[in-house]
């Protein structure tokens, strides 16, 4: 096996994330579910979009997201996504390029635009998503090349770009590819509508022993394991995963790893201003720390550490150096 050249290469959904506050009452006229992520068509991203206030657009992505914090840790990352030949995805291009991020996917050209999730952050920075997935879900096995797949440790994947048949199949040709290379396979399935759907196939990749590190929260792992006990379900997991990483929100966190069990606190913050890209920014702490060789528990505690970073503003990518933030709270 070669030394790899990356730490983490990832393939997930290339968005833009459109955010803007609104209140409790617009949630419910908009009939929005809220805290939820549903995905909607181009008319309902239209509408959404005219329904919105003032609002910022910062790139996104769940994987990138999770890509970007690494890669302000340290790491070397590289992504594999789909943007369209057009102003936003110039500027997910941009911005993850700028975060020291390789991506080398050719932009799309035809009529399907970038992907954009239209989030409405409520006054206690709860946030409800609505993703049109645009040319993000026309992501094609072909923008996998074995090779790419093979020169970083870990492969990490998002359930959310599950869904589209194509990414599906590019994801399937990358875990094989990463097999073949000896490489480690990490997977988050994203959300607990996606497990719903994608439930059969994802636990195929776990019983199959495809999946060495599994992220998820624990109303997704309770959807993905029908079990409504939490311990039942991490010891259900935790014996076909080698990692299993369960957030729990304000309760902390907990990994459990061939029979050992750490568990953290959530951070302290003053204010939670928008709570979009938590999960992502916590899997950025606990992937680099694991890449480092360090142990559970300090895996989990950076995890926490940048998740806290990145609900004190708005947008999914650090706003500070995450580097030092870090390392002033370990």
């Amino acid at each position: 096996m070669t030394q790899p050249r990356l730490d983490v290469i990832a393939i997930g959904n290339a968005i833009i994330d459109v955010i803007g506050n609104c209140s409790d009452a617009q949630i419910e006229e908009l009939g929005l579910v809220r805290g939820g992520m549903q995905l909607i068509d181009g008319d309902q991203a239209r509408t959404l979009y005219d329904a919105m206030g003032p609002a910022r657009e910062v790139s996104g992505g769940s994987a990138a997201n999770t890509l970007a914090g690494l890669a302000a840790l340290g790491a070397k990352c590289g992504f594999i996504g789909q943007v369209a030949d057009d102003q936003l995805g110039e500027v997910f291009t941009h911005d993850i390029r700028a975060g020291g991020i390789e991506f080398d996917v050719p932009a799309r050209a035809g009529e399907t635009p970038t992907a954009r999730c239209l989030i409405f952050v409520t006054a206690d920075g709860q946030r409800t998503m609505n993703t049109f997935l645009g040319a993000s879900h026309l992501l094609s096995a072909d923008m996998v090349a074995d090779a790419t797949i093979a020169e970083a440790a870990v492969l990490y994947l998002e359930g959310y770009l599950w869904d589209p048949v194509e990414p599906r199949a590019a994801m399937r040709k990358a875990i094989a590819a990463a097999r073949a290379a000896g490489r480690k396979i990490a997977f988050t399935p994203s959300e607990s509508f996606i497990i719903d759907m994608h439930r059969g196939d994802f636990l195929s990749l776990i019983d199959e022993g495809l999946i060495d590190l599994m992220f998820c929260n624990e109303t997704e792992l309770a959807t993905l394991t029908g079990l409504s006990s939490f311990e039942d379900g991490i010891a259900m997991l935790a014996a076909k995963v080698s990692v299993l990483v369960v957030t729990k929100g304000a309760e902390g966190a907990v990994a459990l790893s061939g029979g050992e069990r750490a568990e953290v606190a959530a951070q302290p913050i003053e204010r939670v201003v928008d709570t979009t890209g938590a999960g992502d920014l916590f899997a950025a702490g606990f992937l680099y720390g694991h890449v480092r060789g360090k142990g559970l528990e300090e895996s989990l505690k950076m995890g926490a550490i940048c998740a806290s970073e990145i609900i004190s503003h708005y947008g999914a990518r650090p706003e500070c150096d995450l580097a030092d933030f870090v390392a002033a709270r370990m």
